[in-house]
């Protein structure tokens, strides 16, 4: 959802994602980091996949200083060369681009560019008067960090507050904007934003995207062993396209993404199909689980 809002400003002409984040952002520059385009932040090749400071989930909830954190670092790797998995910052940076250009929040933004037009009932930040419809995720097994290298981007990725399905739970984590993991909706809310996409830039009578953004994501940025999740990932610009990760999808133009615990999203160009499936009960896949997965081939099945 953070990177349609990036696309939609994309289409409105003010934001390229070829650009340096620099010319928008310009104390992210600092240490290394001027080199660094749009486009990384969207594709996961920045170097910067977590916070180098220690960091608290009230400094996460904060959308001005975390970003503002994350200007201070170097990236933990030549930027544009891999992909490392932006878990819990790509949101807070790509956010902070979109503010910088219009003056409105990631989760502002969003609802007045994306969900509302679209009918979509999905929110990067969920009004209090919402928050009694949150079914709460019901906890995974933990991950195993011992056999990490505490010096690898990995171990800094996922230790720096360390995932924490509790936390989820509270009023501050689902009214907060954390674009990269706390949107909030269900299946057909997710579905109905990223139809648009899959239907040619326009769903329900409303145009968001023209055939040439669309094109954007499928620009590779990425293809190879993630240095976060270790997985063979292929990305996009800020869709991860078929891959050997994903042997359930087929060829074609293809966004998608599964989350931990196994969400999925399918946004297939092609076939003018999207595909979204969501639960609370979380498994220990980091990037979906089986349950989605089956579904998915049981629809591609139907579709051949």
């Amino acid at each position: 959802m953070t990177s349609l809002a990036a696309l939609v400003l994309v289409e409105q002409g003010g934001l390229d994602t070829h650009a340096r984040v620099a010319s928008y952002w310009p104390e992210f520059a600092a240490n290394g980091k001027d080199n660094i385009e749009v486009r990384h932040l969207m594709g996961h090749t920045s170097g910067v996949s977590g916070w180098e400071q220690p960091v608290t989930f009230e400094d996460i909830y904060d959308t001005e200083k975390s970003p503002a954190m994350l200007t201070a670092q170097a990236p933990w790797w030549e930027p544009g060369t891999a992909s490392g998995y932006h878990a819990r910052t790509q949101g807070h940076l790509v956010g902070e681009v979109i503010r910088r250009i219009t003056g409105r929040s990631l989760g502002q933004f969003f609802a007045d560019k994306v969900a509302a037009p679209l009918g979509a009932d999905f929110h990067i930040g969920l009004d209090p008067s919402k928050h009694h419809r949150v079914s709460n995720v019901v906890t995974p097994l933990p991950f195993d960090m011992d056999a990490m290298d505490p010096d690898s981007p990995a171990f800094k990725t996922f230790t720096n507050s360390a995932p924490n399905t509790e936390a989820t739970w509270t009023p501050q984590w689902r009214q907060a904007e954390i674009g990269a993991a706390n949107g909030h909706g269900n299946a057909p809310s997710v579905a109905r934003a990223q139809t648009v996409v899959a239907n040619g830039g326009e769903f329900d009578g409303v145009r968001l995207l023209s055939q040439k953004t669309i094109h954007l994501i499928f620009e590779e940025q990425a293809n190879g062993t993630d240095l976060v999740l270790g997985l063979p990932i292929r990305f996009g610009t800020g869709y991860s396209l078929p891959c050997e990760a994903a042997p359930h999808l087929p060829d074609g133009r293809i966004g998608w993404w599964a989350g931990w615990g196994g969400s999925a999203i399918i946004v297939d160009v092609d076939r003018q199909m999207t595909f979204a499936y969501v639960m609370n009960l979380m498994t220990a896949g980091v990037v979906g689980d089986p349950r989605g997965e089956g579904l998915i081939r049981a629809t591609y099945d139907i579709l051949a």
